[in-house]
């Protein structure tokens, strides 16, 4: 089994959303893994050079799909360990990430937790499922926050994306997140 001490290869973190990719790489620092955050597939193939013995990357970048950098990290290092983050889960991009070789596939927000383990995990082995995982109405809620911030929180385009009427859309925004 891998540990997360183990620094010998670094970890390249991929997302767009720089926030998210700060927080998760100081989460991941903690754990003893050195990462190397990007924020494009342009950028993560400048630092494909490292030969990074994990990595972390969302399926949908600003200048691409993440899944492309799968393949091509398992080409230079085919003993690398690859989970794929991604807003817009569904079973068929699952299946895509898996076969193109990912270890393990997590809708966003994912807990940190949840990615350490799918990164250290001894290969073959399965995921335990989530002690809590989120209900419906939450994974609803993420849903629509995140349709609302790449609508660069435009509330109308937002609606329209997601076929709701704009002051249904309103006020879920106005409340608070479910549990």
């Amino acid at each position: 089994m891998m540990d997360a001490t183990d620094t010998a290869a670094p970890l390249l973190l991929v997302d767009d959303d720089a926030p998210f990719r700060q927080r998760l790489a100081q989460t991941l620092e903690r754990r003893g893994f050195a990462v190397t955050g990007v924020g494009s597939i342009a950028e993560a193939r400048g630092a494909a050079a490292l030969k990074p013995g994990h990595a972390v990357i969302d399926m949908r970048l600003d200048d691409g799909n993440g899944l492309d950098l799968v393949a091509e990290l398992r080409a230079l290092r085919p003993d690398i360990r690859i989970v794929v983050l991604t807003g817009y889960g569904n079973l068929a991009t699952a299946v895509a990430a898996v076969k193109a070789g990912a270890v393990d596939y997590l809708a966003k927000p994912a807990d940190p937790e949840d990615i350490v383990q799918a990164l250290t995990a001894a290969p073959g082995a399965r995921p335990d499922a989530p002690a809590e995982p989120m209900s419906a109405d939450r994974v609803r809620w993420e849903h629509i926050q995140r349709v609302y911030e790449l609508c660069s929180r435009n509330v109308s385009e937002t609606a329209r994306r997601l076929k709701m009427h704009r002051r249904t859309l309103q006020r879920i925004l106005a409340k608070r997140s479910p549990r």
